[in-house]
């Protein structure tokens, strides 16, 4: 069965998520209203409500760096993934954990990165030549 997630969260200001979120990031605003606005979240929808962000501690490891945890994100094909970092390096994003490979030759292979939103909510983007090997041990 294919579904689509949906994850609501909150930020502090709608107008510096709207800029975020489509000018930077590339994703279609939805419906809204004075306190949420939905977007397309690569194939997923967001809701971003106005309120205090989630609380995030850096307990995460991958690889050699501590990232923010709980953090959402995305797994696009190689590609795509390439082409989003590239545009966030185009907006001069400053990055948690810099876009790179890990596994490489073993299964699992993967590109990452993990950035913030304005609002501080952790972002993580992974890429995957087969998106078949999500799951591989």
């Amino acid at each position: 069965m294919k579904a689509l997630f949906h994850l609501a969260y909150h930020v502090q200001d709608l107008e510096q998520a709207r800029q975020f979120y489509a000018n930077v990031l590339g994703c279609r605003e939805g419906r809204s209203t004075l306190t949420w606005v939905d977007f397309d979240f690569f194939g997923h929808q967001i809701s971003l409500h106005l309120g205090q962000p989630f609380a995030t501690t850096n307990t995460g490891r991958v690889g050699d760096h501590m990232v923010p945890m709980p953090h959402l994100g995305v797994i696009l094909a190689m590609q795509d993934w390439q082409a989003l970092a590239d545009r966030l390096r185009a907006h001069q994003l400053q990055f948690v954990m810099e876009p790179s490979l890990r596994f490489v030759g073993q299964a699992g292979e993967q590109a990452t990165m993990f950035f913030l939103d304005p609002s501080g909510n952790p972002i993580e983007i992974k890429g995957f030549t087969n998106l078949e090997s999500v799951y591989d041990k």
